[in-house]
C-alpha cells in the first residue's frame, strides 16, 4: 500500500459502516488487502480507528459548516453558527457512516466524548444567554440533529414540502429574540 494507506483504511472502515457491516481491525484489513498487523501499524487499536473515523467525518462537516459563515467559528455568534448548522443539515447528504459514534456500543462513551468535543465550537451556547433564547437555539439544534439522524438512517422520508415548512419553523425560532 502507498503512503495513503491510513486514508484507505479509514475509507474502507467508513464504507463498512455505510453498508451496515461491523468494523473490526480484521474486517478492515481484509477489505483493503492488508494483514491485521498492517492495519495496526496505523491504528494500534479499534478505538484508534474509530476515533480516526469520527475525525474523518467531522473534518468534512467542519469544512462544509465553515463555508456557511463569514468569520471563523470562534468569532461567529450563536445564531450565525446555528443557522449554518441548520441549513447544512437541511441541504446536506447523510448516510449511516455519519453515525459512527453509534457503531460500537462498547466504545460509545469514548466516541461520544470525542464527538462532543469536536462539535463544541458549533453548538456551545454562552452561559449568559437568556433562557428563552437558549431554549429557541436548542430547539433549532434539535430539529437539525433530528433531521440528519433521520436522513442518515433513512427512517422516515420528510418530503420537500414538509422539509420547507420545518425549515421555516426553525428559521422563525432563530429570528425570535428573548
Amino acid at each position: 500500500m502507498s503512503s495513503s494507506s491510513r486514508e484507505q483504511i479509514v475509507e474502507a472502515a467508513l464504507e463498512r459502516l455505510r453498508s451496515g457491516a461491523s468494523v473490526s481491525l480484521a474486517s478492515v484489513a481484509d477489505q483493503v488487502g492488508l494483514s491485521k498487523p498492517g492495519v495496526m501499524y496505523h491504528f494500534p487499536t479499534k478505538e484508534a480507528l474509530m476515533i480516526a473515523l469520527i475525525d474523518h467525518v467531522l473534518d468534512t462537516w467542519e469544512r462544509e459548516l465553515t463555508a456557511r459563515i463569514r468569520v471563523p467559528v470562534e468569532q461567529a455568534d450563536p445564531r450565525e453558527r446555528y443557522r449554518a448548522y441548520l441549513h447544512w443539515t437541511f441541504e446536506g447528504q447523510f448516510d449511516p457512516g455519519d453515525l459512527v459514534i453509534f457503531a460500537d456500543m462498547r466504545l460509545r462513551p469514548l466516541l461520544t466524548e470525542h464527538w462532543v468535543e469536536r462539535m463544541r465550537p458549533w453548538i456551545e451556547l454562552p452561559a449568559d444567554l437568556p433562557a428563552g433564547e437558549r431554549a429557541r437555539l436548542t430547539a433549532v439544534r434539535l430539529i437539525a440533529d433530528g433531521l440528519w439522524i433521520d436522513d442518515a438512517l433513512a427512517m422516515h422520508s420528510v418530503g420537500p414540502e414538509e422539509r420547507q415548512a420545518l425549515l421555516a419553523v426553525a428559521e422563525e425560532l432563530l429570528g425570535a429574540k428573548s
